[in-house]
């Protein structure tokens, strides 16, 4: 089996002067996750080539066994150095596609075309799509075989509008993930503030923030079997 993971290629924070990029435990928890199962990664994003990372993913009071792991896996660390670029994807190589977060994807992957294109693929053959935290953005611009919004009527969380007040990025980002979902239909829940959250509808799975990483990865896989 075969996942395509899409990361964010930005790493600017808006006009604050710091950086963002890739959430670093959302990417290596799932990626372990699959990898542990036998399951090849292709690690996909909008400009290709190295991932941005953000720093404060980096933070030691950030660090989980699987970013420890990560970081000390040569292999690893070249996936994250090296992505495909989305224009170089074929969506039906793979059996689900993951969006890991960080705050970048709210500027590159919310509302890409491509990725639209993608996700629009795998939601159109009935495939696993699964997203955490900000990489929930993924599913904004995405419609269904009817052209309506792909989240309308789906059970979905994200990360919430009380979680970006507590890291005091509610002015920075371009929009607010949880308003955004609500707006377009989805039945949004979420649990406490960075609680680990996973909500599964159909072949659609997301999860609230960097601690639902696993869960959502361990229920991607569960759909897979």
């Amino acid at each position: 089996m075969k996942i395509l993971i899409i990361a964010t290629s930005h790493s600017e924070l808006g006009t604050t002067g710091h950086k963002t990029g890739l959430w670093l435990e959302e990417l290596a928890a799932p990626y372990y996750t699959f990898v542990d199962n036998g399951i090849a990664i292709t690690l996909a994003s909008p400009k290709g080539g190295a991932i941005p990372m953000d720093p404060k993913s980096d933070d030691p009071d950030s660090q989980t066994e699987a970013t420890i792991r990560f970081k000390a896996d040569s292999a690893a660390v070249a996936v994250l150095q090296n992505s495909v670029p989305l224009s170089q994807i074929h969506p039906e190589e793979y059996d689900a596609v993951f969006v890991p977060g960080g705050h970048g994807p709210m500027w590159d992957i919310a509302d890409n075309p491509e990725v639209n294109t993608i996700l629009e693929y795998f939601t159109s053959n009935n495939k696993p799509i699964g997203s955490v935290c900000h990489g929930v953005a993924a599913l904004v611009g995405v419609k269904d075989a009817k052209g309506q919004p792909l989240v309308a009527g789906k059970k979905i969380t994200s990360f919430t509008n009380t979680e970006e007040e507590l890291v005091q990025l509610t002015k920075i980002v371009p929009f607010l993930l949880e308003t955004r979902l609500k707006t377009l239909g989805a039945e949004y829940s979420k649990k406490g503030d960075f609680a680990p959250y996973t909500v599964i509808d159909g072949k659609l799975v997301t999860g609230q923030n960097p601690a639902s990483s696993v869960g959502t990865a361990e229920a991607i896989l569960q759909l897979l079997k």
